[in-house]
């Protein structure tokens, strides 16, 4: 748990970055990411050397032995002066980290030319797997004293407050938070109460294997990562720490910098090997069929794309749109395996939109798929990001139908103000859903007058397959009787006469 003191530090360390020049958070993000990594490795580092001299074991050590080398590991740069760690960081540890290579930083010869490690496609680290998405990466901190503030700054952090793996990751959660502003691509990071409302929903097993084609900092997969851990720990074998710690979350994206926050926040969260990688999800490029057996995802709802570079098998099933919020729809189904299930969050407009492709789509997951639930959320959910309104869509491929009832939920509270500020507040129906979705054979005798209700397929097809809830719930009108209308007039004449004998009473105490 991050306590107040720990988010006050981080302020803290944020307020200098800010006050050196760097302002756009994400920038801000991305640069603690690489000195959280660099501190990672020494970490690693140190435990690569007890090894070795505990146990005497071939142990192969990720810093050279060389004067440079040793330099770069934070425990030994941290306590030079600000213009030396400047030098070190810019000039050394931060090319080396982006030629990371089998677990080991290249060396430098005399001259500051940096020394490739040698190529030996047998070895493998789950630091590369954070390295590779450092090809694009810039160091831009503008000054050696911000460096060093930064430095100092995390490890006080790291010494004196985070005490295990779980608190880096829920470290590393709080900075993402500060990221207020959605993507070129309407993309934006979903609140993690939303995302842990999705993965209790579908509670995901060891066995899963999950995947979000449209990962940005990976909260999807890091909720589903903790929910396992909370509730199968015990019963996990060696096998299933294995799946765990490399293929069983897997994200896309095609944002670089996005790309190596994931990594680092998965590799904060356990998962040894994160298995995140550039793609174009929706291109003829993503050749990935019946694969997962989980897709959590609140994919980009803004714009179109190019129609050349579009799959033609997702552009099938949409009616030759070119919508994201539909391409993704039909991709989760494409990905899926057969028994696979999925939880995503979708625009209004693609429950009730009235247009050939939207018709399509919802026609091709009732008829030929099970849908499962939609659960409508009040449009301030994602304020400040936006307030688009929006609905979590849940439904599983079977490729056979299986669509009977689909249960409807109305969300009127998530536990935060629906303004801009977003302020804890008392009213929260988030555990309601949980514990309605997961007893789901009680909701059956509830009426459309209540927050949650079945409706059968044959009225939705009725309807042409129209999902909003409110073309299916009740409202309860209570009648008023109101006094007759005699009544009211000799009310308004008393109130009247009275304002009159009080208005005479004032003037007359004004004239003594």
């Amino acid at each position: 748990m991050i306590t107040g003191e720990i988010k006050n530090k981080v302020d803290k360390i944020w307020e200098n970055v800010w006050a050196g020049g760097l302002t756009n958070p994400l920038s801000v993000i991305e640069q603690i990411t690489y000195l959280m990594f660099i501190r990672a490795l020494d970490e690693q580092e140190i435990k690569n050397i007890k090894n070795k001299t505990i146990l005497g074991g071939n142990v192969e050590l990720i810093f050279p032995e060389s004067e440079i080398g040793q330099a770069m590991r934070w425990s030994n740069f941290k306590f030079r002066n600000a213009d030396e760690i400047y030098n070190l960081v810019s000039n050394y540890i931060f090319p080396a980290i982006k030629a990371m290579k089998h677990g080991r930083l290249p060396d430098f010869d005399d001259t500051g030319k940096l020394i490739p490690v040698p190529d030996n496609e047998d070895e493998t680290d789950g630091f590369d797997y954070f390295a590779k998405h450092m090809s694009t990466a810039t160091f831009i901190i503008p000054t050696a004293m911000v460096l060093e503030q930064i430095i100092t700054g995390l490890d006080d952090l790291y010494t004196h407050d985070i005490e295990s793996l779980d608190m880096q990751g829920d470290l590393y959660e709080y900075m993402l938070s500060k990221l207020s502003t959605a993507g070129t691509n309407g993309q934006f990071r979903t609140p993690k109460h939303i995302r842990e409302l999705m993965v209790n929903l579908l509670k995901p097993t060891p066995k899963d294997t999950i995947c979000d084609p449209a990962c940005g900092t990976a909260g999807f997969l890091i909720s589903a990562a903790e929910y396992v851990r909370n509730n199968h720990t015990a019963e996990m074998t060696r096998d299933d720490w294995k799946h765990y710690e490399s293929m069983m979350f897997n994200g896309f994206d095609t944002d670089t910098t996005m790309l190596r926050l994931s990594a680092m926040n998965l590799m904060l969260h356990s998962i040894k090997y994160p298995n995140v990688a550039y793609k174009d999800s929706l291109s003829k490029e993503n050749t990935i069929h019946d694969a997962y057996t989980m897709c959590l995802a609140n994919p980009p709802f803004k714009g179109t794309l190019n129609e050349a570079s579009i799959n033609p098998d997702l552009r099938t099933v949409t009616n030759k749109s070119k919508k994201t919020e539909l391409l993704f729809l039909a991709l989760f189904l494409r990905i899926l395996k057969k028994g696979g299930t999925c939880a995503c969050i979708v625009p209004d407009g693609v429950l009730f939109g009235s247009s050939k492709a939207h018709q399509a789509l919802r026609k091709e997951i009732i008829e030929n798929h099970q849908l499962r639930a939609i659960i409508s959320m009040p449009s301030g959910v994602f304020k400040p990001y936006a307030g688009v309104s929006t609905a979590i869509m849940i439904f599983t491929k079977t490729g056979a139908g299986g669509t009977e009832n689909v249960w409807f939920y109305d969300m009127k509270a998530d536990g935060f103000s629906l303004d801009d500020k977003r302020q804890p507040v008392d009213v929260n129906d988030i555990p309601d859903i949980i514990e309605r979705f997961s007893n789901i054979e009680n909701e059956e005798k509830r009426k459309r007058t209540e927050q949650s209700f079945f409706i059968s397929k044959q009225e939705i097809v009725d309807n042409e397959y129209d999902l909003s809830i409110n073309k299916y719930k009740e409202i309860e009108y209570i009648p008023v009787e109101y006094p007759p209308t005699s009544e009211i007039l000799a009310n308004i004449k008393a109130l009247n006469e009275q304002i009159m004998a009080d208005t005479a009473e004032l003037e007359r105490l004004l004239n003594e």
